[in-house]
């Protein structure tokens, strides 16, 4: 059965704006890019004759996310909020929260609140906020 994660994919409409959001922002690496064309017949999409871009971000070692622009057919906006049915969001760890908050902030990311922070266990901390990148997905960090 399922043995691992492989990727995570998200339809985006601005395909450069993207990948630079979670390289030059998040800094992730761009680590594929691919051109695909399916035949008139079809491909696995169930979509005949779809023209997309394929860029995969991430780190080599690690999860990936796929980001995929449509040229043909072009893509609809379907965003929902964080409370719907169907809504994903992509989890991110990472070191400092109140500073990733802040250098995210400065460069026009939208938080749905400031950081939230409680106590563990251990005497340590556990923070959590949510985001979203420039096309409306959510994004989740946490220390």
């Amino acid at each position: 059965m399922v043995t691992g994660f492989n990727h995570t994919g998200l339809v985006v409409d601005d395909i450069e704006r993207m990948v630079s959001f979670y390289c030059d922002d998040l800094g992730l690496e761009e680590l594929n890019r691919v051109e695909s064309n399916a035949p008139p017949e079809g491909n696995h999409t169930g979509i005949p004759g779809s023209r997309r871009t394929l860029v995969f971000v991430g780190f080599e070692d690690g999860h990936k996310i796929e980001l995929v622009k449509y040229h043909e057919p072009e893509s609809t906006d379907g965003h929902q909020e964080i409370p719907e049915l169907g809504t994903a969001h992509i989890c991110f760890n990472v070191d400092d929260l109140e500073k990733t908050h802040s250098e995210l902030s400065a460069r026009g990311v939208r938080f749905v609140t400031a950081p939230l922070f409680r106590e563990t266990e251990g005497g340590g901390r556990h923070g959590i906020v949510y985001a979203q990148d420039p096309e409306g997905n959510w994004l989740e960090f946490i220390e």
